[in-house]
C-alpha cells in the first residue's frame, strides 16, 4: 500500500476559529473547571472555571487593545510553559492578533531572526533575563515597540490598562476572526540552517483539535480527563494540545520546571500525558537504576520488565494466558505499580511524538498499564499527522492518518501528506513553500511505509540516509534510537557515509552515569575517566550488539567513539526540541570520525 486516507470526522466551517472553540467550551462547562493553576511549586492547585478563564482572556485582550495591538499584529511570547502563556495566547487571538512563540532558551541571534522575520511589534517575556536577551538585539528590531515582562506584573498591567476599553471592541474583533485567518507563525527549531516560520491558520488548529477529540475521545474528551503540560509551548505539539484540550473536556495544568515534574505529576494526577520518547526513556532508566541497589532488586526488576513486555505482546495476539496474568499481578504489586505512581497514579494513556519510541518501550509501558500512543507530525502539519488509536494500537507504527488527512509514500519512500491540517506556507519564503508544497502534497522529508491497514511506520529521514562505500543505504534513526535506550547513553550520531562500515559517536548521560558506576563498584569516577573505562565500554558494546539485532550485518555498527562532552542546547548541538544538529556534529567532529576508520 502506498496511499491511505482517513476521512474527516468533523468538517470546519469558515466561521470557526480558535475563539469559537473556546466559546463552545465556555458554553458547555460554565462554572466547571477548565484549568488548574498555582503560584509556586509547593502551593495547592487552584481551579479556574471556564467562565473565569473567559473573563480573564477578555480583560487581558482589552489591555492589548489599550496598548495598541491591531488586527494582524505579531505578538511574541518567550517563556516557560505556564498559565500566563495560555492566557496571552487566547487574549491575542481574541483581538485578531498573531502570537509568535519563542523558546525561552533562545540565544540573542535566534531571537533577532524570529522577531525581525515575523515583524513582531510587541513581545512578552517571562523574566528580566529574557528581556535582557531582547535588549541585546533591540537596535536591530525597528518594528518592535514594547517588551513586557510577565514576572514584573505584565498581566496585571494589561488588565488595568484595558479597564477603559469597551468590552464590545474586543468581542467584535473576536467574532470577526475566521478559519482562514493566520493564527500563529511557529519557527522550526532549526536542526539545519535558520529556522523557517510555518504559517498556521485557525482552520489548521480547529481541524486537528476537533478531529482529534472525535478520534481519541477516551483520551481527551471525557468528563474527568486531565493533563499536565510540561512540553515547551514554543513547540507546535504543546501549542496544539492547549487548544485541543481546552476545546474538548479536559482540565489543563502547566508544569514550568521539569526538575519538579515528578512532584507535579503526583499532586496534579493527570489521566494522560504528552511527551517525547526521551521522557519515557528517562522514566525507565531511573527505575532501572533504583533497582540496581541490590542483586535481588535487580533480578525482580528485570523479571517484572519481561513480564510486562510479554503481557503486552500477548494482548496483541488476543489472549493473555492465565499463568502470565498471575505473574503480571505479582509484578504489578512489586514493581509496575510504583512506576504508575511516579507518573501521578492515574495515567492511562500517553501520547509520544518527535522521534520513534521503540517497540520494547512501547510494550513495556503498556504492560505497566500506560498505553503509549505513538504519533507522528511536524510543525507544518499542526503537530499530529498520524497517531495510534487506543482501541487499535500497533506498537512500532505511528498509527493511521489523523481524520481528514491522506498519506502517500512516494517512489523514493518519502512521506507525502495532504489535508486540512497542512500549513499554508513558510513566512516570507515563497521558494521554500513551492518546494515543500507540490500539487497539494506536503513533502515531509521523512521516509516511511504503510502497512495493509494504512498504518504508517517511520523508517528515517531522507537527507540523513547514509550510503556506505559498499553501496548499502542505511537509515541511522533506528540504530540511534535503540542504542540511546541504554541508561548510560545520552545521544548517538551514526556515521559511515562513503565509509567501509557504520560507526557511531556516543555521549554519556551525566545524570544516569553516577548511579550506574556505583552499582558496578566504580563510585566517584569522573566522566572523563568513565568514557574510556573497560567496564563502561563493555556495557556500551553489549548495547551496540542489541541495537544491531534490528538490522543486517552491512547496516550494523562496528565501532563507536565516546565523546568527552554531551550534546546540549547550550553548546549548540541540540535544538530546543532536543534534536541533534547532525550536520554540525559531522562538521565539528570530522577528525574524530576519521579516526574511527584508521
Amino acid at each position: 500500500m502506498n496511499l491511505a486516507t482517513t476521512p474527516a470526522l468533523v468538517d470546519i466551517p469558515e466561521s470557526t476559529s480558535i475563539n469559537t472553540l473556546l466559546a463552545d467550551r465556555v458554553a458547555r462547562s460554565g462554572d466547571r473547571t477548565l484549568l488548574e493553576r498555582r503560584e509556586t511549586p509547593s502551593a495547592p492547585w487552584v481551579p479556574v472555571s471556564a467562565n473565569q478563564f473567559d473573563a480573564e482572556v477578555l480583560a487581558v485582550a482589552r489591555g492589548l487593545v489599550a496598548h495598541g495591538v491591531e488586527v494582524g499584529d505579531r505578538v511574541a511570547i518567550m517563556s516557560r510553559t505556564r498559565y500566563e502563556w495560555t492566557l496571552l495566547d487566547f487574549a491575542i487571538w481574541a483581538v485578531g492578533g498573531v502570537p509568535v512563540p519563542v523558546y525561552e532558551t533562545s540565544a540573542p541571534d535566534q531571537v533577532e531572526w524570529i522577531l525581525s522575520d515575523a515583524g513582531v511589534r510587541f513581545a512578552f517575556v517571562e523574566t528580566v533575563a529574557h528581556a535582557g536577551i531582547v535588549d541585546v538585539v533591540r537596535d536591530r528590531l525597528p518594528v518592535l515597540e514594547k517588551v513586557s515582562i510577565i514576572d514584573a506584573d505584565a498581566i496585571e498591567t494589561l488588565r488595568t490598562a484595558g479597564a477603559e476599553v469597551p468590552l464590545e471592541t474586543v468581542t467584535a474583533r473576536r467574532d470577526a476572526v475566521v478559519a482562514s485567518d493566520l493564527a500563529t507563525i511557529i519557527y522550526t527549531s532549526g536542526s539545519t540552517g535558520r529556522p523557517k516560520g510555518a504559517e498556521l491558520t485557525h482552520a489548521n488548529f480547529a481541524h486537528v483539535s476537533r478531529n482529534a477529540a472525535e478520534a481519541l475521545p477516551e483520551v481527551i474528551d471525557w468528563d474527568g480527563a486531565r493533563t499536565l503540560l510540561f512540553l515547551p509551548l514554543a513547540h507546535v505539539f504543546a501549542r496544539l494540545i492547549q487548544v485541543a484540550v481546552l476545546s474538548a473536556d479536559t482540565v489543563l495544568g502547566h508544569a514550568p520546571d521539569v526538575k519538579n515534574l515528578v512532584a507535579d505529576l503526583g499532586s496534579f494526577k493527570p489521566t494522560f500525558l504528552l511527551a517525547v520518547p526521551r521522557v519515557f526513556e528517562k522514566v525507565y532508566n531511573s527505575a532501572e537504576q533504583k533497582a540496581s541497589a541490590s542483586k535481588l532488586k535487580r533480578q525482580i526488576f528485570y523479571w517484572a520488565v519481561r513480564t510486562a513486555i510479554a503481557t503486552s505482546r500477548a494482548q496483541d495476539s488476543g489472549r493473555v494466558p492465565a499463568a502470565l496474568r498471575a505473574q503480571h499481578q505479582l509484578a504489578d504489586r512489586l514493581v509496575l505499580g510504583k512506576l504508575r505512581d511516579a507518573m501521578g497514579g492515574n495515567v492511562v494513556h500517553a501520547v509520544s511524538g518527535g522521534a520513534p519510541l521503540g517497540e520494547r518501550l512501547g510494550h513495556f509501558f503498556r504492560g505497566v498499564g500506560v498505553t503509549v500512543l505513538e504519533g507522528y507530525g511536524l510543525t507544518e502539519t499542526t503537530a499530529p499527522a498520524a497517531v495510534n488509536l487506543p482501541r487499535s494500537v500497533a506498537i512500532g507504527t505511528v498509527g493511521p492518518a489523523l481524520p481528514g488527512l491522506s498519506v502517500k509514500i512516494d517512489d523514493d519512500g518519502e512521506i507525502l501528506l495532504k489535508g486540512a491540517s497542512i500549513f499554508r506556507g513558510y513566512h516570507n519564503q515563497p521558494e521554500l513553500t513551492a518546494e515543500a508544497l507540490r500539487d497539494g502534497w506536503f513533502h515531509t522529508g521523512d521516509l516511511g511505509t504503510l502497512d495493509s491497514e494504512g498504518r504508517l511506520r517511520i523508517t528515517g529521514r531522507k537527507k540523513e540516509i547514509i550510503v556506505t562505500a559498499g553501496g548499502k543505504n542505511v537509515a541511522p534513526a533506528l540504530l540511534e534510537d535503540r542504542l540511546r535506550s541504554h541508561p548510560l547513553v545520552s545521544q548517538v550520531v551514526v556515521v559511515g557515509d562513503q565509509r567501509p562500515f557504520i560507526g557511531a559517536l556516543v555521549t554519556l548521560d551525566a545524570e544516569m552515569l553516577p548511579g550506574w558506576l556505583a552499582t558496578h563498584g566504580l563510585e566517584n569516577m569522573p566522566l572523563s575517566q568513565a568514557r574510556t573505562h573497560p567496564d563502561v565500554l563493555a556495557a556500551l558494546d553489549r548495547a551496540v550488539h542489541r541495537a544491531n539485532e534490528a538490522v543486517s550485518r552491512a547496516e550494523s555498527i562496528r565501532k563507536i567513539h565516546v565523546l568527552e562532552h554531551d550534546f546540549t542546547e547550550a553548546n549548540g548541538y541540540l535544538t530546543p526540541s532536543l534534536k541533534v544538529k547532525r550536520a554540525l556534529v559531522l562538521k565539528d567532529f570530522e577528525s574524530t570520525i576519521d579516526a574511527l576508520y584508521n
